[in-house]
């Protein structure tokens, strides 16, 4: 299990019983939230229910075996949800289709299937405790990117990028994440020097660096350095350094999906960054996840499966009030590019090679079967949450006046 997640562990088998008659009221719940698609529920008493169906959309079906997977949903959430899939209390032919029909339908569903009460406190206590502190950052970092290069390569792409790639007709994944790293260097149109902040595995940095660029790169990740290192231009600076230390003149930055791992209350400060470091004309390009503006309040006052399990201190962003931060500080918003479904297929992708490698047993020893089958669920929960339009991933470039 990763860093915080025993804090969300709950045991509601005895609530779950004493409240049993209340089980058909959250399944109204749901239904009335389902304005688009439907889902196919067989319930543990054998009947079987349709929810939704009222307008075209995803298909979903579920199997309920036990009661109290339902309960953990309307009482804890997307945390309580992957809580009653490990224990067996729910499955299905494909969980895809069941995350996107519920983001599809975040706006209409409102707090239904949120954590509430306690369980709401106590996720958001726990996730308060991972904040992105200077220690808190090496701590969440350590806890999800250092599990090893051994893993990570099993399933990545050859470049070992771990970001939304960017298709078109024809692309494998390797050749969707260069399409990626042309379009950020485009937008930076031929920087002499560039700060990559948040350069994992390095290859970014090293596509800036075979175009003449003279590139520093910044990482909190000894494992993702040490890879870098070894295996890239050895003119890059790769250092191992907070983005809250920097402190340089370049013409150009770029950072990659990087944002999300700080939390809200450091949104400034990474603005603050971005600003000091950027020449006058100077140009940043920059890759970021984000939570839908109309789900976004609720979202940010609990935690969700992904941040219990998977990204310690993590939040994705709302785009209005990161533009805005931007524009605070002369910093122009330009040709913004979303491009959901992309990352998507990117999840789709790295799912397959995920299942390959576990199947053939490629994955390195250490991983038991409930890590293995959590780290499969965070890749369907976000394929099926840019699917259903909840989340969405961008491009942008940002001008310094």
């Amino acid at each position: 299990m990763l860093a915080g997640a025993a804090r969300f562990e709950r045991k509601p088998g005895f609530v779950a019983r004493m409240i049993a008659p209340g089980f058909k009221r959250i399944l109204d719940m749901v239904d009335a939230g389902m304005e688009r698609g439907s889902m196919i529920g067989h319930l543990p008493d054998g009947t079987i229910r349709k929810l939704g169906g009222r307008k075209p959309g995803f298909e979903a079906e579920i199997h309920l075996h036990d009661w109290r997977g339902l309960m953990r949903l309307a009482t804890n959430g997307s945390i309580g949800w992957y809580q009653a899939w490990e224990a067996g209390e729910w499955d299905s032919p494909d969980p895809v289709p069941a995350f996107a029909l519920f983001s599809a339908n975040g706006d209409a569903l409102g707090d239904t299937g949120r954590a509430s009460g306690p369980f709401r406190w106590a996720a958001r206590f726990a996730h308060w405790l991972n904040r992105n502190t200077r220690s808190g950052s090496v701590r969440n970092i350590h806890a999800h990117y250092d599990l090893g290069n051994d893993f990570y390569a099993q399933w990545l792409d050859p470049t070992m990028s771990y970001s939304s790639a960017l298709f078109v007709p024809g692309d494998d994944l390797e050749a969707a994440q260069r399409r990626k790293w042309t379009a950020l260097s485009d937008r930076l149109e031929g920087a002499g020097s560039v700060l990559e902040i948040g350069c994992g595995w390095g290859g970014l940095s090293d596509h800036f660096a075979s175009k003449g660029a003279e590139v520093t790169a910044i990482s909190l990740s000894d494992e993702q350095l040490a890879w870098a290192r070894e295996r890239h231009n050895p003119a890059i600076d790769f250092r191992k350094q907070d983005y809250r230390d920097t402190n340089g003149q370049y013409d150009a930055i770029v950072s990659v999906e990087m944002v999300e791992a700080l939390g809200r209350e450091y949104w400034p400060t990474f603005m603050d960054c971005i600003a000091r470091n950027l020449k006058p004309g100077g140009k940043a390009a920059i890759q970021y996840i984000s939570m839908k503006d109309s789900l976004f309040d609720a979202y940010a006052k609990s935690a969700d499966f992904i941040q219990a399990y998977i990204f310690p201190g993590g939040l994705l962003i709302r785009t209005s009030e990161f533009r805005q931060l931007a524009e605070e500080r002369g910093l122009e918003w330009h040709d913004q590019h979303d491009f959901g479904i992309d990352y998507a297929e990117t999840l789709k992708a790295w799912r397959e090679n995920f299942d390959r490698a576990a199947g053939k047993g490629h994955l390195p020893q250490g991983f038991d079967d409930r890590f293995r089958r959590l780290w499969r669920y965070y890749l369907m929960y976000c394929e099926g949450g840019f699917r259903g339009g909840g989340i969405d991933v961008h491009q942008v470039t940002l001008k310094k006046i």
